[in-house]
């Protein structure tokens, strides 16, 4: 192809050329994924063609309509995948294919560079342009904006930069609107050039796309091998599971299974209909700041926006269709945001979502613990965020505890000790480390189940007052604690009832001298049966787990903790006959609490010091 003018050279985005680097010299199984990521990219710019052409008539008054073409071309080795969308101007060309403007994107290329197969991960960051170069060893794009005179072309081989240069008149006559990508396949590619070959990709990744799809053969006429239907506007009647996957992964360009599909067209005073699906993995930006949904938003099958914030952040990994037979054709993205119309859809949706999932895990509770195990981090974000909805969050929400894992409220309601009324639970950083937490001992000794949260939200939606069918939710590290009315699930537990207990006020007295300002104050323990001690918030401080959490990211100071000591504990009762290695031991009961809590000592030295001579004075008896 030759041009008007020299061509300019430009480099590649640092990020783009590894990941270019990645797609030439690796190896991935689904190579597939090339041609669906380009028909994908084809249908974006039909939608923003028809989307921009509301505003402005005048970009579709050539008549020609938002269509997608694929052009096998044996003798030259090449496969074409044209569309008449929106296009490109010189600058867009630059801006799409020559950078990666998303954050998260050194985090990609890492887990990219390891994972065994890419093309999952590559669907689910939006880099599909880039998987071309896995089949070809150069392409050329061909593109002129809607409503522009101007035709320019990008040029690449996959290597450390582009060329791009005004078309040529030949060109430009050629492509009167819109993109055309010619892929000049590697020898190993061939298959592509193959009609069933391109039927079969459209078919399993593209059916469902909303403009015809034709395959231009070499002899004979072009046919459309798509169905072009808007599925979520079809009866669920005439739809098969399979028909339902299909829709998942073009819609969500995933290659998952979905593990939940929500399915419904909504009437009354707004009509709209809702095509939903849960995933049963992990999307790659599922954790990244901005927390944005991915639920598309059309109007009377016209793509608006795939950012309308159709669902809450915590349910930003539902993927799907969200069409609106009310809402104007002409709505902003400034709109999207105060449009009550658009507010009561959402509303809604989130119910129905919420009650969906909770079905789910009354009826497929295997189903279910799929999606909790991807997403159960995330929903919990709706606990602190969403109060409407907090009791339907709480009733779906699966918890590991001390009897289990995936265990419901409801099943640790059901499972009360007698006399008890409180739900009680620790944070903290893992299950093992909780498991072995001291604040257990008098709770495990008693049978009563305990939550165990390790998630870092779990630290800030049980910061607010809390309770699910009445009954209250408690920490095991804040407040006071009183199990005294529920009997010991062991008869042999209550034999350290008679074990000779220290003097508590003496003792306490002891250990606050020692102890200074390190705490905010000492005090006899009803958490405790075998440790020495440990160390807990007061009834109106928060979480030590939140208080850690906050002071990590600057957002706050750790406030000084209360340490409770067990009387009955040797190491707690020879302070009182041993006044000379009072103040060591007194330290080394809040350190070694300080370390059961996941906290380091303040001098790791002196504590180290302190318990070797504690150990020698004990050998040299």
């Amino acid at each position: 192809m030759t041009t008007t003018a020299a061509a300019e050279s430009q480099p590649f985005q640092a990020e783009v050329a590894e990941l270019l680097h990645l797609m030439v010299h690796s190896v991935y199984s689904e190579t597939d994924i090339f041609l669906r990521e380009l028909i994908s990219n084809a249908s974006d710019a039909c939608d923003k063609l028809r989307y921009e052409a509301i505003a402005n008539p005048g970009l579709i008054t050539d008549g020609t309509p938002p269509e997608i073409k694929i052009v096998p071309n044996k003798a030259a080795d090449t496969l074409s995948v044209i569309d008449t969308g929106i296009g490109m101007e010189r600058q867009e060309l630059i801006d799409n294919l020559g950078t990666i403007a998303r954050s998260g994107t050194r985090s990609f290329l890492s887990k990219l560079t390891e994972a065994k197969d890419g093309a999952n991960l590559i669907g689910q960051f939006g880099v599909g342009f880039y998987a071309a170069f896995m089949v070809a060893d150069k392409i050329i794009v061909t593109s002129r904006r809607a409503g522009s005179d101007e035709v320019w072309v990008w040029t690449s081989e996959g290597g450390s930069g582009f060329e791009i240069a005004p078309a040529s008149e030949e060109a430009a006559q050629r492509v009167a609107r819109g993109t055309e990508i010619v892929l000049h396949l590697k020898k190993d590619a061939a298959k592509y050039l193959e009609a069933y070959e391109i039927e079969r990709i459209v078919r399993e990744y593209s059916d469902n796309i909303q403009f015809p799809i034709l395959l231009v053969p070499e002899e004979g006429e072009p046919r459309q091998i798509n169905s072009a239907s808007a599925l979520w506007q079809r009866s669920k009647s005439e739809l098969k599971p399979e028909d339902y996957a299909q829709a998942y992964k073009q819609i969500a360009g995933a290659f998952d299974e979905p593990a939940m599909t929500l399915h419904y067209r909504a009437e009354g005073r707004q009509s709209y209909a809702v095509l939903l699906f849960a995933p049963s993995q992990k999307p790659f930006d599922l954790f990244q700041v901005e927390r944005k949904g991915k639920v598309k938003l059309y109007v009377r099958r016209v793509f608006i926006a795939d950012d309308a914030e159709l669902l809450p952040a915590y349910l930003r990994f539902i993927r799907g269709v969200i069409d609106s037979e009310d809402l104007p054709l002409n709505i902003s993205r400034e709109m999207l945001q105060n449009n009550p119309q658009l507010a009561q859809i959402r509303k809604a949706v989130t119910s129905r979502v919420v009650s969906e999932l909770e079905t789910l895990g009354e009826k497929e509770p295997e189903t279910f613990a799929k999606i909790w195990d991807a997403f159960g981090p995330v929903i919990k974000e709706g606990l602190w965020e969403d109060f409407e909805r907090r009791e339907k969050l709480l009733a779906l929400s699966r918890f590991t505890t001390t009897s289990g894992e995936n265990r419901s409220l409801k099943q640790y309601v059901d499972d009360f000790k007698p006399n008890q009324t409180e739900i009680y639970y620790l944070v903290g950083d893992s299950v093992e480390r909780l498991k072995s937490n001291p604040k257990l001992e008098s709770a495990r000794a008693r049978g009563i189940e305990v939550l165990l949260l390790t998630d870092p939200v779990d630290a800030f939606w049980t910061s607010a007052p809390i309770d699910f069918g009445g009954k209250p939710l408690k920490s095991l590290s804040q407040g006071d604690v009183d199990f005294g009315l529920i009997p010991l699930a062991d008869d042999e537990a209550d034999d350290k009832k008679d074990e000779p207990a220290a003097d508590a006020a003496t003792t306490i007295a002891v250990i606050k001298d020692a102890l200074g300002e390190r705490v905010s104050d000492v005090r006899a323990s009803q958490r405790l049966t075998s440790s020495a001690s440990c160390l807990v918030a007061g009834g109106d401080a928060r979480d030590r787990a939140l208080e850690r959490l906050l002071a990590q990211q600057n957002r706050g100071e750790i406030t000084k903790p209360i340490l409770e000591i067990n009387l009955r504990h040797p190491l707690v009762a020879a302070l009182a006959t041993d006044g000379a290695q009072a103040k060591d031991l007194s330290l080394l009961l809040f350190e070694q609490a300080q370390i059961l809590d996941g906290e380091m000592p303040a001098d790791p030295a002196a504590f180290a010091s302190r318990m070797n001579q504690l150990v020698l004075r004990g050998l040299g008896k």
